[in-house]
């Protein structure tokens, strides 16, 4: 059972790999991986490996290969380019940083001749890549094989007439400083040294080997006929000319050798840095936005950069395209090509099937356009197209896209999943806010309710007879208790209005002295068992407020400090100017709050731990509508001991002026 059970998790995680190249038998090979892949049921990589003579390919074989890469995406795999001359170490490599268990590599009837031969690409990958199930496919038709251009001297390139006439002026140059050398009597060494630095400089100014080789022989030659005895004349008095001629012409051919290996290793590096840098600042770039349309023009502006060419982007919304947006390479944004009926069509089709369509694929290939969808799984967000026709895609630029839209599709689904966490949130903190509000109503109006009820009945029933005092008392208990409802219902409407924000603030100047006063005057009775007072440190103390708002605050506070002291306590309001604000403060002498509920005591439900006089709990919506106030007022509301005991409540609000106008209607008055 256990030895199953290992056996099953082994076939769960397997890699397939399979090596793309421009061979006309690399269908089956990739058919036959995709065969592997999905009866393995793990996933699916199609590699290809750029090597240096990626250029010497012909039109024929990169439409070959971009077919074959077109050919493994359809079938699932996921396209990945790497870059190196050394094939079978690639691939190793990929396969070993990758977790690839699966290769699928085809192989030509190609044999090796002589045991100085290199191995064939199978061999050695069987020897370097020891983990790794390696299935090796016949790479050959019954009518006849494809071979492959070899990294040959001569048969890489033919050289161009530009660079024919560089080395011939290199050379000039390089054997008239050698006639002046040897005129000037500087050792023959000397000379030959600056023949090879004119092979290196034509292999740096030059494209391929052929040029580099025409020069080593070329130098050797003149050199013999100009410099050697006799002069002039190709042939050579010293008998050891010929070792010379020969270690000069072998080093003069290494030194071409390595100096064009390096010229097209820098070409990959440069290009690779290039493509690492797009990514990464199209990754940084898509850290910074949260929007889908935001995502889009930022994925359209990268691969524009990159690609060099026309790029239109089209948003998804309910199913449907939305407007394109086009960034161009050109002074010509050729929208008629994006917008044609076959673009069009090709566009909305890759959006219904989920897939590549448009120019190079087997959908819609009349479009002059590549379009790829944005895609996450299987949600479409939108729809890339790209200008291809007349300028073919390479496998590596074909994986990198993808991989810049693979980044844009996950940075989409990552914001919406946040987006949607925010509303989840939201909705929770409002449901427990409705649950906290409707469980603190059920149970604090309980008392009051309950008490009028019963005060009520008990004066229906036994009216006549009770005393004057006991009802005196009864109607007065009825009357606090409908008070304290009535503060209640205006504090929850005012939250209300507040969180939906239906209510506004209409500010106008007002003074401080009318605003307490009329907040003093609409207190409960309970009022007169505390020394209330109020001290104002200068006269005609104007402030830009909504009065209506102010009264509540004021109220809510001096309320809050009547219930929580004991009768007789000390409550004073003090007002005064601070700066360009006015400074309003209400401190009482009771027990005071400690530093644990300071923090708490401007959340909304919280009630503290203090007991309250008439044994009647709040809600806790009082100081918190009073700071939601304050802060609608561009103030702000703080809490302070006040020594040696008890709470000063302080908030500030902006200072007002009179209007003219008004100052002149109430002089008419």
């Amino acid at each position: 059972m256990t030895q199953q059970n290992n056996k099953d998790e082994r076939r769960t995680a397997e890699h397939t790999l399979v090596c793309l190249s421009p061979s006309p038998t690399n269908t089956r090979i990739i058919k036959t991986a995709a065969k592997m892949a999905k009866a393995f049921g793990g996933s699916f990589t199609a590699l290809y490996v750029k090597t240096s003579s990626f250029e010497s390919l012909t039109e024929e074989d990169r439409k070959r290969l971009q077919k074959n890469t077109a050919l493994a995406e359809s079938l699932g795999a996921d396209t990945a380019t790497v870059n190196g001359d050394d094939v079978s170490f690639q691939i190793a490599e990929f396969a070993r940083l990758s977790g690839v268990t699966q290769i699928v590599i085809g192989r030509s009837n190609t044999k090796k001749r002589h045991f100085w031969s290199k191995s064939s690409l199978t061999d050695k990958l069987i020897e370097i890549a020891p983990t790794c199930d390696i299935h090796i496919i016949p790479d050959a038709t019954s009518g006849g094989s494809y071979k492959e251009k070899r990294n040959g001297f001569a048969s890489r390139f033919v050289p161009y007439p530009k660079d024919l006439l560089i080395t011939v002026m290199i050379l000039i140059i390089v054997t008239l400083i050698g006639m002046l050398f040897l005129d000037l009597g500087i050792t023959e060494a000397n000379i030959i040294a600056m023949y090879i630095l004119g092979v290196l400089l034509t292999a740096i100014f030059t494209r391929g080997y052929v040029s580099g080789i025409i020069s080593s022989i070329a130098g050797v030659i003149l050199f013999n006929f100009f410099m050697t005895e006799p002069r002039f004349d190709f042939r050579a008095y010293d008998p050891g000319y010929s070792v010379t001629f020969a270690i000069m012409l072998v080093i003069s051919i290494v030194t071409c050798t390595l100096t064009s290996k390096l010229k097209d290793q820098a070409k990959l590096s440069a290009m690779t840095a290039f493509r690492t840098k797009v990514l990464f600042d199209t990754s940084n770039l898509l850290k910074k936005v949260s929007e889908d349309e935001e995502v889009m023009k930022v994925l359209a502006s990268q691969l524009n950069v990159m690609l060099d060419r026309n790029v239109i982007v089209y948003p998804e919304s309910m199913g449907q395209l939305m407007k394109g947006y086009i960034f161009t390479s050109t002074t010509d944004p050729e929208e008629n090509v994006f917008f044609s009926a076959k673009d069009r069509e090709a566009a909305e089709l890759a959006l219904i099937k989920k897939g590549k369509t448009g120019h190079t694929t087997d959908m819609a290939k009349d479009a002059e356009c590549l379009y790829i969808p944005i895609k996450t799984n299987e949600k479409v967000y939108g729809v890339v197209g790209i200008q291809s026709k007349g300028k073919q895609f390479d496998s590596f630029e074909s994986s990198v896209a993808d991989s810049i839209i693979g980044e844009g599709a996950l940075t989409i689904e990552r914001n919406r999943t946040a987006r949607e966490k925010e509303k989840s949130d939201l909705r929770a903190k409002n449901e427990r806010l409705r649950s906290n509000l409707l469980r603190s109503i059920s149970h604090d109006l309980r008392t009051p309710l309950t008490s009028i009820s019963g005060n009520a009945s008990n004066l229906l029933s036994n009216y006549q007879a009770l005393d004057s005092e006991t009802r005196t008392q009864m109607f007065t208990d009825i009357y606090d208790d409908a008070q304290w409802l009535i503060s209640l219902v205006e504090n929850l409407l005012f939250v209300t209005r507040m969180e939906d924000g239906t209510i506004k603030v209409n500010t106008s100047a007002q003074l401080i002295e009318e605003v307490i006063d009329e907040a003093l005057r609409h207190l409960g009775r309970k009022k007169t068992e505390h020394n209330i007072t109020v001290k104002y440190e200068q006269e005609l103390l104007l402030a830009k407020i909504d009065a209506r708002m102010i009264i509540q605050v004021v109220i809510n506070i001096v309320d809050n400090a009547i219930k929580y002291t004991p009768p007789g306590s000390d409550i004073v309001i003090t007002a005064g100017r601070s700066g360009d604000l006015i400074r309003v403060s209400i401190a009482d002498n009771g027990a005071g709050i400690s530093d644990s509920e300071k923090e708490q005591v401007f959340e909304m439900f919280f009630t503290g731990n203090s007991s309250v006089a008439d044994s009647r709990r709040s809600l806790g919506l009082g100081l918190a509508l009073c700071r939601a106030i304050i802060r609608a007022h561009g103030g702000e509301l703080t809490l302070s001991d006040n020594i040696p005991h008890g709470s000063v409540f302080t908030f500030t609000l902006q200072s007002g002026e009179v209007d003219m106008p008004e100052m002149e209607e109430e002089n008419e008055r």
